[in-house]
């Protein structure tokens, strides 16, 4: 009966999705190290902050055979830098 099941009912199957994709905190990472540019001094420099995490955690998703985006976050790790510098010099000046 289980292979009479098999043979004539077919599970349904979905389509595989094989590419790989860009993890989340490394697109929350660029767009936190943007927005650092755009805020306020003291926002900027917890968006940057935050650019710096999420670009750290994006580099150790992407290490994940499905996942993209070591690149970017590692622009953004870079960019939340160059930020967090701006930010204090922003709060001082």
């Amino acid at each position: 009966m289980q292979n009479f099941r098999r043979e004539y009912f077919p599970v349904a199957r979905r389509p595989v999705d094989d590419r790989a994709k860009f993890s989340i905190p490394s697109i929350l990472a660029v767009a936190a190290a943007l927005l650092s540019f755009v805020v306020s001094a003291g926002w900027a420099f917890v968006l940057a902050i935050a650019a710096v995490g999420l670009g750290l955690l994006g580099v150790v998703l992407a290490l994940a055979p499905g996942v993209r985006g070591g690149v970017m976050s590692i622009i953004a790790m870079v960019t939340g830098g160059i930020g967090v510098i701006l930010a204090l010099l922003r709060l001082v000046f």
